[in-house]
C-alpha cells in the first residue's frame, strides 16, 4: 500500500492562503458566500489517493448496489480487502442521493461512507438536490458515528458525468450550510475534498470563497 497521509499532514485552506498556494479571488461573483476564517480552518482541498488517508472516514463514490465498481469505488474495495464487500452485501444497496456507512477494514481510515451520486444526464434538474443529499447524509453519518474528520471523493464527476465546477459548488455550499448549523462545527474537526484528477481540484480552488 502507498504511504498513508495523516490529518496533520493535510493543509487547511487557512494554511494554503498563508503559504500563497491559493489566493483570494478578485471576482466576488464566483461564490455565494464570503470567506470564513473559522471554516477555512476546518476545510482542506487536496489531490491525493483517498485510500491513503489515515483519518476517521472517507466517502466512496459508490453505485446503488454498494458492491464495488470502477474508479475510486473499485480502488477503495481493493484496498479495504474482502471484509468491506461482505459488510456491503448486508446493506441492501442504497438509493441515489443518500449514503450508508461501514468499517474501513484494511484501509487506514476507520470508516467508509458509501454515497450514491446522481448520473448527471439521467437525473437532469434533480441532480443538484441529489448530490447535495449525498454530502449532507455523509456528514450526518460521520457525526452520528463519532467521526471527527471526513474526506470526500469528487462524487459523480467521473463516468456519472457531473461537471466538476457545478459539483464543487454543490459540495462547498452543502458542507458550509451543515457546519453553520448550531453545534455542527464543533463535531467535525476537518472536512477534506480529496480529488484524484486535476480538473476536480481546480474546480474547488476556483469556487472556494
Amino acid at each position: 500500500m502507498a504511504d498513508t497521509l495523516s490529518l496533520d499532514e493535510i493543509p487547511t485552506l487557512t494554511l494554503l492562503y498563508k503559504l500563497k498556494k491559493i489566493v483570494p479571488s478578485d471576482d466576488k461573483g464566483q461564490s455565494t458566500y464570503n470567506a470564513s476564517a473559522t471554516l477555512n480552518d476546518k476545510i482542506s482541498v487536496i489531490r491525493q489517493d483517498i485510500t491513503t488517508l489515515a483519518i476517521d472516514a472517507i466517502v466512496n463514490a459508490a453505485n446503488t448496489s454498494l458492491l464495488g465498481g470502477g474508479g475510486v469505488d473499485g480502488a477503495i474495495h481493493r484496498a479495504a480487502g474482502p471484509g468491506l464487500l461482505e459488510e456491503c452485501e448486508t446493506l441492501d444497496g442504497c438509493q441515489t442521493g443518500s449514503a450508508k456507512i461501514t468499517d474501513g477494514y484494511e484501509l487506514p481510515s476507520k470508516k467508509v461512507i458509501h454515497a450514491v451520486g446522481p448520473i448527471y444526464w439521467k437525473e437532469g434538474s434533480r441532480s443538484a438536490e441529489l448530490l447535495s443529499g449525498c454530502y449532507r447524509t455523509s456528514l450526518e453519518l460521520a457525526v452520528e458515528n463519532g467521526c471527527k474528520s471526513i474526506a470526500f471523493s469528487a462524487l459523480s464527476t467521473g463516468v456519472y458525468g457531473y461537471p466538476s465546477g457545478e459539483a464543487s459548488t454543490v459540495a462547498l455550499e452543502t458542507v458550509r450550510k451543515f457546519l453553520e448549523e448550531e453545534g455542527k462545527a464543533d463535531k467535525l474537526d476537518r472536512v477534506i475534498f480529496c480529488n484524484f484528477l486535476q480538473k476536480d481540484e481546480d474546480a474547488y480552488f476556483k469556487n472556494i470563497p
